[in-house]
């Protein structure tokens, strides 16, 4: 009897290891393509991800680019939080894992940026 419940419970594991769970997988940032628009993706597929509530100033582009690639080195794993879409593009909030504060607020904590949504809750 033993044996038996042994085996049952070696079965078990075995089972558990082979359907187990797989960790949740958040999307990555492939590309910063403008102060505004980010190449993301997860396990299957790739999209646009457009920041909300920013206007960068023509001659801050670049900067604003820069500080964003050095926040999201490729592959930097990022939770996104949808406020709608437009053009059939994803608009969310880009948070790093990790960190507390939005893209969008610490382009615009750094001065690169405009709150374009001023007076609306984001």
């Amino acid at each position: 009897m033993r044996r038996l419940s042994v085996i049952r419970q070696l079965l078990f594991a075995l089972l558990v290891l082979l359907i187990g769970v797989s960790p949740l997988s958040a999307a990555e940032v492939l590309q910063v393509r403008t102060p505004s628009l980010l190449q993301v993706g997860d396990r299957n597929r790739t999209y646009t991800v457009s920041l909300p509530c920013i206007a960068v100033p023509e001659n801050s582009k670049g900067e604003a680019v820069e500080w964003l690639r050095q926040q999201l080195p490729r592959r930097q794993r990022v939770n996104l939080r949808p406020v709608g879409s437009s053009d059939g593009q994803l608009v969310a909030r880009v948070i790093p894992i990790g960190s507390e504060i939005d893209l969008s607020s610490g382009l615009i904590a750094a001065g690169l940026a405009s709150d374009s949504c001023s007076g609306e809750t984001a």
